[in-house]
Parts: C-alpha cells; sequence; structure tokens
C-alpha cells in the first residue's frame, strides 16, 4: 500500500468526510486519504438528532447564526459568510440528499435516517476515490520542511498537508500541545441538571416554557424546560449549560437555579393577578385547574408547595399563600447537584485556542499546511444542528483555500 498522500484528514467524522470530499471536488487530481482510529466512520452523524441527523439550522444570516455559539462566536462571522446554512442545504441537495425544517428551526433529511447522511459521504468518496482507512490509531506527528508524517499503530504515512478533526481527543490535543498549540481545558457542555426535588418528583415528561437563572450569575436561558426522572432538561436547560460550562464546571456543579414557571412575568405582576383570581374564582377550588399556561400537574404542585391544601378554595386563601404562591411562580429554587450528558450528543467545550487559528484558511498559525475543521478547535454550540454547522463551514474553508 502506498502510504504518501497530497492531503491527510485525520478523523472519520463529519467535518473529516466533508473536507476530503470538497478538496477533491475542487481538484480532482489529489490524492487524499481519511485516517480513523476506529473499526468503522461516522459514528457520531449515525447517533445524531436521535438517529435522524440533524444536519444544520433554518437560520440564514452570519450575524444571527454565530449567537448560538458560547465559544466561536466572533471567529464564525467571517467564515459564515463564505459558507452559512443555506450553502449547506445547497450542497446536501447537489449530492441528492434533501433537508426539510421542523417547527423549531432544526433541519434532517426527508428520510428522517441519519443513513441517508453516511450513505451520501460514502458515496461520495468511494466515487472520487478517497482512501478511508479505519483502525489507523495516530501515535505522533512529525513535521519536515515540506511535508508531514504521521505514524499510526500500524503503518507511516506521509503527506504535504495535514488536516486534523478529531473533534475532542485528548491525545491528540496532547501531541497538537507539545507542538506549542494551545489547548484550552475542555469541560462538558451540553448537559441536563440532576435535582432531587419533592416538587418536580412526580412530574416526569411534563414540558413547559420557562425561564432559569442559576443564582448569584448573569447566567440565564429562556425556553422549554423538560422535567425528567433525574431532574431537568429541554432546550432552557441544555442552554444554559452550553453558556455556562465553564463557570458551572468550577462550580463543580453544584448550584441554585431559579426557575420563572411564567417566563418573564414578574413576582409583584403574579401576585396582583392571584388576587383578582382569588376575587373571580372565588367558589373554586384553587389546585384543581391552572389559570396560568401551565401543564395543570405542574401547577397542583406549585400549589402545594405553597402551603396551600389540595381543596381549598380561592376565596379562602390567605395573604401568605398568595405571596407564597405568586413567589414559587416566579422564582422557584431548585439545588442542583451534578449533571447528566444529553443523550449521546456529548459536546465539550475547549480545544485548540482559537487565537492560533487563522479563520480565513482554517491553517494553523503556528505551523504551515496544518489545518483544523470541528470541534478539535474550541469552538461549540447549543443543540440544535449547530455544531454541524461548524463543522461543515470550515471543512469548506480548508478545501477551498487548499
Amino acid at each position: 500500500m502506498n502510504s504518501n498522500f497530497d492531503i491527510i484528514i485525520v478523523g472519520g467524522g463529519a467535518a473529516g468526510f466533508f473536507t476530503a470530499i470538497n478538496i477533491v471536488e475542487n481538484n480532482p487530481h489529489s490524492k487524499v486519504a481519511i485516517l480513523e482510529r476506529g473499526k468503522s466512520v461516522l459514528e457520531k452523524v449515525r447517533i445524531s438528532g436521535g438517529g435522524r441527523c440533524n444536519v444544520t439550522h433554518a437560520c440564514f444570516v452570519p450575524n444571527d447564526l454565530v449567537k448560538f455559539y458560547p465559544r466561536g462566536e466572533k471567529e464564525l462571522r467571517g467564515p459564515f459568510h463564505q459558507f452559512c446554512s443555506g450553502d449547506t442545504i445547497e450542497w446536501f441537495e447537489k449530492h441528492g440528499v434533501e433537508l426539510k425544517i421542523e417547527d423549531d428551526g432544526r433541519m434532517f433529511p426527508t428520510t428522517d435516517n441519519s443513513q441517508t447522511i453516511i450513505d451520501c459521504f460514502l458515496t461520495a468518496v468511494k466515487k472520487l476515490k478517497i482512501e478511508v482507512l479505519t483502525g489507523q490509531s495516530v501515535q505522533s506527528l512529525f513535521k519536515g520542511n515540506d511535508y508531514w508524517k504521521v505514524e499510526t499503530n500500524n503503518e507511516t504515512y506521509s503527506c504535504q498537508k495535514l488536516i486534523m478533526t478529531t473533534g475532542s481527543n485528548p491525545k491528540i490535543w496532547e501531541m497538537l500541545q507539545n507542538m506549542e498549540h494551545t489547548i484550552v481545558a475542555p469541560v462538558p457542555s451540553l448537559f441536563t441538571f440532576n435535582i432531587k426535588d419533592s416538587r418536580i418528583a412526580t412530574l416526569m415528561g411534563v414540558s413547559t416554557f420557562a425561564k432559569v437563572k442559576v443564582k448569584e450569575t448573569k447566567l440565564e436561558a429562556v425556553g422549554p424546560l423538560l422535567i425528567t426522572h433525574w431532574g431537568m432538561s429541554g432546550p432552557a436547560i441544555l442552554r444554559l449549560s452550553a453558556w455556562g460550562a465553564i463557570i458551572l464546571a468550577e462550580k463543580k456543579y453544584q448550584f441554585i437555579i431559579q426557575v420563572n414557571w411564567l417566563g418573564d412575568a414578574t413576582f409583584e405582576e403574579t401576585l396582583e393577578q392571584l388576587k383578582e383570581l382569588k376575587l373571580e374564582q372565588a367558589k373554586k377550588v384553587v389546585s384543581k385547574i391552572s389559570p396560568f399556561e401551565l401543564p395543570n400537574r405542574l401547577w397542583e404542585s406549585l400549589v402545594l408547595a405553597s402551603q396551600i391544601d389540595s381543596e381549598v378554595k380561592w376565596a379562602d386563601l390567605s395573604k401568605t399563600q398568595l405571596t407564597n404562591l405568586a413567589s414559587q411562580l416566579t422564582n422557584g429554587e431548585f439545588q442542583v447537584n451534578g449533571k447528566s450528558t444529553f443523550k449521546e450528543e456529548f459536546v465539550t467545550a475547549g480545544g485548540i485556542d482559537l487565537k492560533e487559528i487563522n479563520f480565513k484558511t482554517m491553517e494553523s498559525k503556528l505551523h504551515d499546511n496544518l489545518y483544523f475543521a470541528g470541534e478539535i478547535m474550541n469552538i461549540d454550540a447549543i443543540t440544535g444542528g449547530f455544531n454541524f454547522q461548524n463543522a461543515w463551514t470550515s471543512g469548506f474553508i480548508i478545501a477551498s483555500g487548499i
């Protein structure tokens, strides 16, 4: 087997395949190989989006799109002007994959099956004669005058240009650190909160819109909140975990969240509303039906937590009980003890320091002909197709530059 290539891509995931395909489409004579340490490729693509593959997000304005990236917002603005979500849709259509937009803006293949994306990539690499070499765990990298040497567990390869798309791989980060690159220490992003609290103990599966703050910080997020058997999840919690990845790690995942179940309603406004309800609904039982747009089971739980008996009528509520209820609705405090990974979509904040990358080409500022794409960099996003968009954009820019 010939082990000399024009370009070697280390990492057989989304970013690696997308970069390889675009390079050879732009330059059909390039000899390109993808090295993957595992037995199979595109594993993260397979499980992403619950096995449907959330390819991108229907946000088509670069300056709006960057706002979904807790790390990488400033740096991705230029790249997104070159290749944005609209370009992603067009690229996949050209390669025989039609995408659809869901109500929340997430985009999936119309087949609702990640295998569609995998097949698209595998068909393209075969057609373009890109070599995909599995079971190749990189042991060392060496830079010559005008070439790179990549030593794996069973072969030594050489190339003119080296592209790293290994995601959150500590071993590769260590190698790059030995080559003077700065690695921002990785911490988890996109996780759910472990909460044991009698108010939500029996409400597994209940979902509602809420505003969530981390007490004594500036961190807050708004969106659907899902109560689970281990605590809280849903977009509001995942956003909070992404934006707060570093702060929450420093707190060792022990902190208090304040939940406003009524979104932006203030304590004062809510207390006034409750006083009006006391008059209007006088003869009705408080706990039975939520007067706000809250699931009835959640309403009942918050009523009981306000020291209001399940059979009490509105007319019989005391001042203290009304105050308690307004407080539970707009500022319920919950102790978080630890985190759980969100499905299999583990995302890490951390990676190669962005100051050491030229975002016009995605090339290392320290080493010529060394490029980075995807999550190997200190870039991460909230859930919704944004992490894949970073992979597609960075891969496209490398291919265009080369």
